[in-house]
């Protein structure tokens, strides 16, 4: 398969992640709009880069959480083959560290529906975050620690390069520090509407304003 052809196969698959998938991209576009007709600051190049960017990463965050949807949190017929079963062993063997290995093989492989919730429902949130701009700089955050993990997980795999890994890092740092919600997002948004009422109550200004 070529990257264009991979694209459309993705976009057109059938199921409700899908569906899910679609609404977000909608929803993403709608609100970039609406930030381009309500706020003349918006519209600039750099703006719109962001958007595009952080609309990509958040759509690569929704597509890895595919190969690990539950109950099973596998993408094999078996439910207990590959998807985030093999990805868990993988990190049991060829880890960054000894105690991160052995952390991962006595903890986490035996405890893995416990574990398997949460990362699955990280990655949803850090796409829903990102590809609509709501709360971008907690999205931004988590994603580059989901990022940490996976670069120190997998350092030592013979198949992998490291540096893809670190690239996210710094993607996902950079959505943190440069508050990517506020370039055609939700946070925009709230931004606009919410710091002048919230000024008096100023312990809510700054939580609003390290969200967003």
């Amino acid at each position: 398969m070529n990257p264009f052809t991979d694209a459309f196969s993705f976009l057109f698959r059938s199921g409700w992640p899908t569906v899910v998938f679609w609404l977000l991209l909608a929803g993403s576009v709608a609100i970039a709009l609406i930030n381009l007709y309500r706020d003349p600051w918006q519209r600039t190049a750099a703006h719109l880069w962001m958007w595009i960017a952080r609309l990509f990463i958040g759509g690569l965050w929704w597509q890895q959480s595919l190969w690990k949807l539950p109950p099973t949190y596998t993408d094999n017929p078996d439910g207990i083959s590959g998807g985030l079963h093999y990805w868990v062993g993988e990190m049991a063997k060829h880890a960054a560290f000894g105690w991160q290995s052995a952390f991962v093989k006595d903890v986490l492989q035996p405890h893995v529906y416990l574990f398997a919730p949460q990362v699955y429902a990280t990655e949803v949130l850090i796409a829903i975050s990102l590809m609509l701009g709501l709360f971008a700089r907690a999205g931004g955050a988590l994603g580059a620690l989901m990022a940490i993990n996976l670069w120190l997980g997998l350092y030592r795999a013979p198949y992998e390069w490291p540096w893809t890994y670190f690239f996210l890092i710094l993607l996902q740092t950079t959505f943190a520090v440069l508050h990517a919600g506020r370039s055609l997002g939700i946070d925009a948004i709230l931004a606009r509407r919410e710091t002048a009422a919230l000024q008096p109550r100023r312990t809510a200004a700054r939580l609003l304003a390290r969200l967003t």
